[in-house]
């Protein structure tokens, strides 16, 4: 029991460092993608024609990303574009035209009518307007921003991405992600309402830990070309490292009471610990007991899963009625998993 307890604190504190000390390394990040390019430039020149064109490249402006012009470029459009402008209308113009109808109206019974239906009109509107397209828009350019990070850091790490076999296994990885990933997400919801408050919550910031690991590993596993029931089942057999090395970011987007000001502030902070990820040496020895917490969200999205890809399947080929097996199965089904 002892042994047990000292190994969870030893694993939980390793993950905090790993998570928080791999985020000083992007200072260094981009001197050494581009001393990795150069390098393998210097490999491909051997002959004389081959040291031309390298010459000719050398010329040319290197235009390919940098990652601290990406992060800066995250920070920049979610807090210095959309916290911002939240900030200014909630907190500046709402509480100036407050005060400033009070003064045009006088009657403090009138006003109050008054402003309850301005204030809803004037809310609602940039709320359609602003809020919701800009929120749709900063997920599309995060998504492309944070995956050029994740290959940026990949590239340093000196290993060959291992591509999936087809496009459809890649598509079908990607929608059982999703799926698995917001039923998680609605499980640790779930479990926050136990009677026992503490309990509850200390049970959801464990699912929402885990979950952000998952998250910030799952660029650098993919890559290596891990599938997803091998994911969760590296996080369900050291799952007390992963939820150290999540809960620094479960803790700090946990602080904000809106739901769209904790997503820009995911977004500031994702890209860093996608970092951290590619930089973490995750343990190879497994703790003493896998914590399932993600059989019955993949029991389900197993489910969901099988029954969609029957249905289109029915209706689009009428031709053949052979069953097609689930992408992925249950990490209780997986024997012991290489950790990468």
């Amino acid at each position: 029991m002892t042994d047990s307890v000292r190994a969870f604190l030893r694993n939980v504190a390793t993950g905090i460092k790993d998570s928080i000390l791999g985020i000083g390394t992007i200072s260094k990040l981009d001197a050494r993608i581009q001393q990795k390019r150069e390098e393998q430039r210097r490999r491909r020149a051997s002959g004389a024609l081959a040291q031309r064109r390298a010459q000719s490249e050398e010329r040319k402006p290197d235009n390919d990303p940098k990652v601290a012009s990406r992060i800066f470029q995250c920070c920049a459009w979610n807090g210095g574009v959309f916290w911002l402008s939240l900030f200014l209308f909630y907190r500046v113009f709402i509480p100036l035209l407050q005060t400033l109808t009070a003064k045009i109206i006088g009657d403090p019974s009138l006003h109050g009518s008054v402003w309850s239906w301005l204030e809803f009109i004037l809310t609602s509107v940039f709320s359609a307007l602003w809020v919701l397209p800009l929120f749709v828009l900063s997920k599309i350019v995060n998504a492309i921003w944070f995956q050029d990070i994740a290959d940026l850091a990949f590239e340093v790490s000196g290993c060959k991405a291992q591509p999936f076999p087809s496009v459809s296994k890649i598509i079908a990885d990607m929608l059982f992600n999703l799926l698995l990933q917001a039923l998680f997400l609605i499980q640790g919801m779930i479990v926050s309402l136990f009677p026992i408050d503490a309990i509850g919550q200390m049970v959801s910031l464990l699912h929402m830990s885990l979950l952000y690991s998952l998250y910030c590993f799952e660029y650098r596993w993919f890559n290596h070309g891990i599938e997803m029931h091998q994911r969760l089942s590296n996080i369900e057999r050291n799952w007390p490292y992963y939820f150290g090395f999540g809960l620094p970011m479960a803790l700090l987007t946990a602080l904000p009471s809106s739901y769209i000001i904790s997503g820009c502030l995911f977004s500031i902070l994702f890209p860093l610990f996608i970092i951290s990820a590619n930089e973490a040496k995750t343990p190879t020895k497994l703790y003493h007991f896998q914590l399932r917490l993600f059989s019955l969200v993949v029991l389900i999205s197993n489910k969901l899963f099988h029954k969609t890809v029957h249905l289109q399947s029915s209706l689009t080929s009428s031709a053949s009625s052979e069953k097609l097996p689930s992408p992925h199965t249950s990490p209780t089904r997986q024997r012991l998993l290489p950790t990468q």
